[in-house]
């Protein structure tokens, strides 16, 4: 395995499994074959079937658990593995499980939903998962979504020890009647199997009971879902609703909320979860001006299936309305019946791109002019059209599905997105990027160190004046884009959205044709 992983250069994605490999297992390895995002072409795909021993507890099914490795391995190299790793235990513990360097995750992970159950279970996953990585050494590891808390814990794994490894969680597999696919299912008779179908169908019932009720209760609907599981026959381990990350209880439904279940049903343990969501997802991008915010944006959320609300160009609008009535932009009193029966759409052009129109007319490209650059943040700052455009924009919200890009999007407009993210770059690099955009639109182009001395004196007015000041929220994550290509940056944000919004809660939208 070390010969074949240092044979070739490109990009490796790794998928560990303990076998009895089915159409699951295959979707994660698909979208393991998936271009990498360092743009070094085709990556390579490993899948490696260790059945591990650490995980398991007294009384668990270890030396049942099915293996064939031979339909295992076809099942992968159809899926598009192109090689597939089966070490023997004395491979990865040569000096036996007594000799081992072992690995135990933050009790507060494991102190709930499965850990509860299957005391030690984490530290032998944490344990051998990190032994295959540090053999491994792969750019990308795909772990289903199914085990969310067994996802929460790698992903801490990864942080912790600083592993140079992308942890992407995939969405659960299901069959027709919802059940989340397992190599465990196998044990079920059709009668049990059919019996099992009642752990998805209480728990998709307890999703919308909850959508659109920020105030549900998460108590009643988990003993709920419990009562209908024991109606079922099952037998009910937990049925808990706690904070997708921290794994602790959750009081509200402010923020998604994970509803995680597991029952026995027969010989079988099933477990299985969905979140709960009041309203689909925010994503909030915040930072100064020329940080690319808008191309990015624009993209990520053509990505994953979000309205793009660019906030920026409602502000320039304004801005430009103020020039055009040939208003003093630094005057409040004058900017502000200017703002009544304001009528301000942003569409998508036939072309794919953004339309902007003010009270009835078109001004998407004049908004981009430098007269309207060097008056908007002037504009801005009036308190007045801050709540203005602050209210039409928390509307647009309100059912979410969105992504916002501007100054104070995380701090003061969406205070409780799921995501947000402050992105910026140098000076030089946003005086650069500027030059650019203005060559491309026909208008003059400054020299660089007026460009450069434009932007910072820009960047100032916009942190230091008095209504919503630009500043980066305590929550945000800064990314700073220098050097970087705009697919690595929207690739960066589709990570950082699914660590918190996870594919079973908000499905990518799939492609046309």
């Amino acid at each position: 395995m070390l010969r074949w992983r240092q044979a070739e250069p490109a990009p490796l994605h790794f998928v560990p499994t303990m076998g009895a490999l089915h159409a699951g297992h295959a979707a994660l390895v698909h979208r393991a074959t998936q271009t990498a995002s360092t743009g070094a072409g085709l990556p390579r795909v490993l899948v490696s079937v260790f059945v591990n021993p650490l995980q398991f507890g007294p009384g668990e099914d270890f030396n049942r658990y099915p293996r064939n490795l031979e339909s295992d391995a076809a099942l992968a190299a159809t899926a598009g593995a192109d090689a597939l790793f089966a070490p023997e235990p004395a491979e990865l513990f040569p000096g036996g499980e007594a000799e081992l360097t072992r690995l135990v995750p933050p009790d507060s992970l494991q102190r709930g939903l499965c850990g509860r159950h299957r005391p030690g279970h984490f530290n032998g996953v944490a344990t051998v998962v990190a032994r295959l990585l540090g053999l491994v050494r792969p750019q990308r590891l795909l772990l289903g979504e199914k085990d969310w808390q067994q996802l929460v814990i790698l992903r801490r794994l990864v942080a912790d020890l600083g592993l140079p490894v992308q942890v992407w969680g995939c969405g659960t597999v299901r069959e027709a009647d919802g059940l989340a696919l397992s190599s465990r299912n196998r044990y079920l008779s059709p009668e049990q199997r059919a019996q099992a179908a009642a752990l998805p169908r209480a728990l998709a019932r307890a999703r919308e009971q909850s959508w659109g009720r920020p105030s549900a209760n998460l108590e009643a609907l988990s003993a709920e879902v419990a009562a209908e599981l024991g109606q079922a026959g099952l037998v009910v381990d937990y049925v808990e609703a706690v904070d997708p990350h921290s794994l602790q209880p959750c009081p509200g439904l402010g923020r998604p909320v994970l509803l995680a279940a597991a029952a026995h049903c027969g010989p079988s343990r099933l477990i299985d979860h969905v979140f709960l969501m009041s309203r689909q997802p925010i994503v909030a991008i915040d930072g100064p001006a020329g940080a690319g915010k808008s191309t990015v944006t624009r993209a990520f959320a053509e990505r994953l299936g979000l309205v793009y609300l660019d906030t920026g160009a409602m502000y320039r609008a304004v801005t430009w309305l103020v020039r055009q009535r040939g208003v003093d932009p630094g005057d409040a009193t004058a900017v502000a019946p200017l703002l009544e029966n304001l009528d301000l759409r942003l569409s998508t052009a036939a072309a794919g791109g953004q339309q902007v129109r003010i009270n009835g007319q078109d001004v998407t490209e004049a908004i981009r002019s430098p007269e309207v650059t060097a008056q908007v943040s002037a504009v801005a700052a009036h308190s007045c059209v801050r709540e203005a455009l602050t209210r039409q924009q928390r509307v647009m919200g309100e059912r979410g599905g969105l992504v916002a890009e501007g100054r104070d999007i995380g701090t003061a407009v969406f205070p409780d997105a799921e995501l947000k993210v402050f992105l910026t770059a140098t000076v030089a690099e946003r005086a650069r990027r500027r030059a650019k955009d203005l060559e491309q639109r026909g208008f003059p182009v400054p020299e660089h160190a007026e460009l450069e001395a434009q932007i910072a004196s820009r960047d100032h007015q916009d942190a230091s004046r008095a209504v919503a000041p630009l500043t980066q929220a305590a929550d945000a994550v800064e990314l700073i884009t220098d050097g970087l290509a705009i697919e690595a940056v929207v690739e960066r944000l589709v990570q950082l959205f699914r660590e918190r919004v996870p594919e079973d809660a908000w499905p990518e939208p799939k492609p046309e044709g």
